[in-house]
């Protein structure tokens, strides 16, 4: 064999176990709780894949309360129901979520 000779070694495809149905890969849902930023300091906290299961409404209204700020719920076609929350309130929903709905 010359210097020249490269052996290629074999396929290996690192996510073909995540591609398995029965691996129970994405079996999960997960609450996303995000914050975008707007003008300035102003910043919206959004909470998206909460159970349909449960009133977005009565979450929302529970959430202004405890945490004396604006917010709506908004349907998006791909993301469903969002929560939106004025100001940077990651922490207090992630507590509150976790305390109040058991996730």
């Amino acid at each position: 064999m010359s210097d020249l000779d490269v052996q290629v070694p074999t396929a290996f495809d690192p996510f073909a176990d995540a591609n398995a149905e029965d691996s129970g890969a994405g079996a999960k849902e997960y609450v996303h709780i995000r914050v975008q930023q707007r003008n300035g300091r102003k910043s919206l906290t959004t909470v998206q894949g909460l159970k349909k299961e449960f009133s977005y409404n009565k979450i929302l209204k529970d959430l202004k309360k405890e945490f004396c700020c604006n917010g709506t719920v908004v349907q998006d076609p791909e993301l469903g129901q969002v929560i939106q929350l004025q100001g940077d309130q990651r922490k207090n929903v992630s507590t509150f979520l976790v305390q109040v709905i058991v996730i």
